[in-house]
This record gives structure tokens, sequence and C-alpha cells, in this order.
């Protein structure tokens, strides 16, 4: 079995964790003010570090309710065992489980999957992005004002500082100069839909390597571009991401505020 495939067949079984607990009664906790866990976020991870330990022995596994370490490493999985937990406990089914295998600093496969909607988005580098078995492409919209743009707000919005007058000033922004936002709370699907060719583009500041290591590769693969708020190939560690087609991306990056803000 190709290792593409032998991630797509890991994520399917977490499914079935993330499928039980969506269903099911919630032990929920809070991380921080308003950033929450679940017993199943615990479970999941448990579990896909089990069976990615198993099959990638090579691999530095970084999960998100785990790991405590370095991101820059030569070879890691970067394991979002929920994204959208918050989503997973108000029984909303905007979430994902989100795989991505780097190398050397460059994503080499990506694994998304939604087991509440069963959608499975994947890619490998040079082979393409794929949901199931349909080909990906980013959406051609050209025109800022008819993009449809994805975001997010970060968890440090509660403490109205830096990161919050950011949000409302890039927001205050482009509301004017888009078609509309969509803000549905999950990093990985957001960018599957890019890649997908539903969302133009897409942004936010302070996501960790987990929420987008495989988003990234999915819309390379479906001919986006991914880059920080420079406009320089997003790091983990960069304070924002940008993303979308060619065009959608260059006019965000346009108009994003740069982060300049007192810290």
């Amino acid at each position: 079995m190709s290792e593409i495939e032998t991630l797509k067949q890991i994520v399917l079984q977490a499914g079935e964790i993330v499928r039980r607990g969506y269903h099911s009664r919630k032990e929920v906790h809070h991380k921080g003010a308003v950033d929450l866990v679940t017993q199943y976020d615990v479970e999941t991870e448990k579990y896909l570090l089990s069976a990615l330990a198993d099959a990638f022995p090579g691999y530095t596994l970084v999960g998100e309710e785990s790991y405590d370490g370095a991101y820059d490493l030569k070879r890691a999985i970067y394991i979002d065992p929920i994204d959208g937990t918050t989503n997973f406990v108000h029984r909303i089914p905007h979430l994902a489980i989100s795989l991505g295998l780097w190398e050397a600093g460059e994503p080499c496969l990506a694994v998304v999957y939604n087991p509440i909607l069963d959608e499975l988005f994947w890619a490998e580098r040079g082979a393409g992005a794929w949901l199931g078995e349909e080909p990906l492409h980013v959406s051609e919209d050209t025109v800022l004002q008819n993009a449809l743009i994805a975001t997010g707000f970060p968890y440090a919005k509660v403490n109205r500082g830096p990161e919050y007058h950011w949000v409302v000033e890039a927001f205050s922004t482009l509301l004017p100069r888009i078609q509309d936002f969509r803000r549905l709370g999950a990093a990985a699907a957001d960018l599957s839909y890019l890649a997908q060719g539903i969302f133009a583009g897409f942004y936010e500041i302070d996501l960790k390597p987990w929420d987008v290591a495989a988003g990234i590769l999915l819309v390379r693969e479906a001919g986006g571009v991914v880059s920080n708020l420079e406009g320089r190939p997003y790091r983990f560690g960069d304070k924002g991401i940008v993303a979308g087609n060619p065009e959608i991306h260059q006019r965000l990056l346009e108009q994003l505020p740069q982060y300049t803000y007192n810290q």
C-alpha cells in the first residue's frame, strides 16, 4: 500500500471515533478562555499517534493535544485530531481530521477528512489534489469584489490586544471590497474548500502547524498560492497565512494590513 493510501486508511479509522463522539455526550474542558478540548480530541489523537508510529516510524509526530517541542523538523507528520472542536461540541458539521506529512520543510502528503459530511480531501506533491476521486482546482475568480473569502479569529481576541485590532482592521478593510466573508471555524476544512474552488481566498493569523500543514499542500496542488502576510512562502511560526488562487491571493496581499502592532 502506498504512503498516501496508508494515511487515508488511518484517517478513515480515526473518523469513526469522531463520528461516534459527534453524536454523543461530551466532556468539555478549556485549554484557554475559548479554546476547547473534549475526550474525543484526546482519544482520536491517541489512535492517530499509535497508527502513524507503526506506519511511519521515521517521522516525528506533532499532535495538537500532546506535542510540546520545535516545529521545524526534518521529517514530521502534523496532526489535528479535530480541527473545529467548538463546532464539534455544538454539533456544527464543519470540522476535520488533518494529517500533513512534511520533509525538509516542504509538504509531501496531505489528508483532510470530515467524517460527519464524509468528505475525504487528499494530495500528493506533484500529483494533484483530490476530493475522493475528483480532481480539484482553485477558483477561477479574478476580481476581488466577486470573491468569497474565508477567515477565522485567533483565540487571543478575548484579550483585545494586537491580534484583535489586526482582525478588526483586516475585516473592515476587506468587507466592502469582496463578495462576502465566511467564518466557519476550521482552517483545515477552509483550505480544503479553497482547493475545491468554493472559496477564492483565505487568511488568518496565529494558526498552528497542525491547522495548516495538510491544507497548504491541498491548495498548492490545486493550483493555488500560499504565503505569509509579506508574500513570502509561508513557514510555521509566521504570524499570518494568506492563500488563494494566484490573482485573488495577490489582491488579498495588497489589501490586508501588515502586522505592525506593538507586541
